[in-house]
C-alpha cells in the first residue's frame, strides 16, 4: 500500500467558505468600498475613451436633476422600476425565483389596454380604477400560472417564468398586427394611442404613478413585516418543511404570494402603458423586469432600500442619456459604464456572505500527519 504521507490528497490552493455574519458596520464599509471601486474602475474606462471622468460623472448627476423637467424624467424612469422591484420582492422573500416580471408587466398592460381601447367612453375615474384592477388581475394570473405548476408538478419556476415572458410578448405582437391594429395607421402595425380619458392624470408635472409607487412601498413593508401572511412568506422562504410542521398551507401561500407578486408587476405595466407610453407596444416592459431583479437584491428585499436604489438607477440611466447626447458617446459606452458599476456593487454582496481561504503550509502538514496515522 502507498504511504498516505508520500501521496497526500492535497487541499485546494484556494477555496470559498461561508462567512460568519458580519457586523452591520463592516457590511456598510464593504458596500461603500464597492461603490468607490466601481467609480474608480468606471473612471478608468471613461479615461480610456478620451474623456474626463470627473466631468462625465458630474454630467450624469446634473443631467438627471439639473432642471424640473430633467428631474421629472428621472422620476418617470423610476416608477416602473420601483413598482416592479416591489412585486418581485414578495416572490423572492419566499425563495420563489420569479424571473417573469417582464411577462407580468406586459400581460397586465395588455389587459388594461382592452378597456382603454374599447371602454374609453366610461367615466374617467371609474375607467382608471377598472384599468388598475385589470392590470393587477392580468399580471396576477400570469404570475399564478408558474405557481400552479410548481405546487402540482414541482416544475422549475425560473425557466417557467422566463418562457412566459416571450409568450406575453408575442401576444402583444399578434394583437398589434391583427385585432387591435390601428385602422388609421395605413398598414403600419401599431396599436392606437389612448384617448385622454384613458390616460393617467399628472400630479406635479408627472403622471401620478409615482404616488402609487410610494404608497406601495409602505404597503409592502407593512405586509411583509407586520402581517400574518408576511410572516408566512418568510417562514416558507426559510424552510418549507418548517412551515408545514407549523401547520401552514405551503401550496396556498405560494399561490397567493405569486398572484400578488405578478399583480403588482401588472400594475407597473398598466401605469407604463397609460401614464407614459399612452399606448401598448412590445417595448412596454423595456427590460424593467430584469433590472428590477437586481434592484430588489441590492435593496436586500427591503421596500425602503429598494426605493433608494430605484432612484439611483434612474439617475444613472437618465444621466447616461445626457452624456450620450453631450459628448457623442454611443449607447454601448453608457451600458458598459453601468455594467462596471453594477459588477462591483453586486460583487460586494459575495464578499458579505463568503470569503476566500488559501491553503496554508501548517494546515497541509497537519492534514498529512493525520492521514499518515
Amino acid at each position: 500500500m502507498n504511504n498516505p504521507a508520500e501521496n497526500p490528497q492535497k487541499e485546494p490552493l484556494l477555496r470559498i467558505a461561508k462567512r460568519a455574519e458580519l457586523p452591520a458596520g463592516k457590511i456598510v464599509i464593504l458596500r461603500l468600498l464597492a461603490v468607490v471601486l466601481s467609480l474608480v474602475a468606471g473612471g478608468i474606462f471613461i479615461a480610456c475613451m478620451g474623456q474626463n471622468p470627473l466631468t462625465i460623472y458630474g454630467t450624469i448627476l446634473s443631467g438627471a436633476c439639473r432642471s424640473a423637467m430633467a428631474f421629472q424624467g428621472t422620476v418617470k424612469l423610476m416608477i416602473p422600476l420601483l413598482i416592479t422591484s416591489l412585486g418581485v420582492t414578495l416572490a423572492f422573500k419566499m425563495k420563489f425565483w420569479n424571473i417573469g416580471a417582464e411577462g407580468q408587466i406586459i400581460f397586465g398592460a395588455t389587459c388594461a389596454t382592452f378597456f382603454a381601447l374599447f371602454c374609453s367612453g366610461m367615466n374617467h375615474v371609474l375607467l382608471i380604477i377598472v384599468m388598475f384592477l385589470a392590470g393587477f388581475i392580468g399580471g396576477g394570473l400570469w404570475g399564478l400560472i408558474p405557481a400552479v405548476f410548481k405546487v402540482r408538478y414541482n416544475t422549475n419556476e425560473t425557466l417557467f417564468t422566463l418562457m412566459l415572458n416571450y409568450i406575453a410578448l408575442h401576444i402583444v405582437s399578434y394583437l398589434r398586427d391583427g385585432p387591435w391594429m390601428d385602422p388609421g395607421s395605413q398598414g403600419f402595425p401599431k396599436i392606437a394611442r389612448f384617448d385622454k380619458n384613458a390616460s393617467l392624470d399628472k400630479f406635479l408635472g408627472i403622471q401620478f404613478g409615482w404616488l402609487i409607487g410610494l404608497l406601495l412601498v409602505v404597503i409592502v413593508f407593512i405586509y411583509l413585516k407586520y402581517t400574518k401572511q408576511g410572516y408566512e412568506i418568510s417562514v416558507v422562504g426559510e424552510s418549507q418543511d418548517t412551515a408545514r410542521y407549523a401547520g401552514m398551507n405551503v401550496k396556498k401561500i405560494i399561490l397567493r404570494t405569486m398572484f400578488l407578486s405578478g399583480g403588482i408587476c401588472g400594475m407597473a405595466g398598466m401605469i407604463q402603458a397609460t401614464g407614459s407610453d399612452i399606448t401598448l407596444t412590445t417595448s412596454v416592459a423595456g427590460g424593467v423586469g430584469f433590472t428590477a431583479i437586481i434592484i430588489a437584491w441590492l435593496g436586500q428585499l427591503n421596500p425602503f432600500a429598494i426605493l433608494l436604489v430605484s432612484f439611483l438607477f434612474s439617475v444613472l440611466e437618465k444621466g447616461s442619456s445626457v452624456v450620450q447626447s453631450n459628448y457623442g458617446l454611443s449607447t454601448d459606452c453608457a451600458d458598459v459604464l453601468q455594467g462596471i458599476i453594477l459588477f462591483f456593487i453586486l460583487g460586494c454582496e459575495f464578499f458579505v456572505r463568503y470569503r476566500f481561504l488559501f491553503r496554508t503550509k501548517v494546515h497541509s502538514e497537519k492534514k498529512i500527519k493525520a492521514e499518515g496515522e
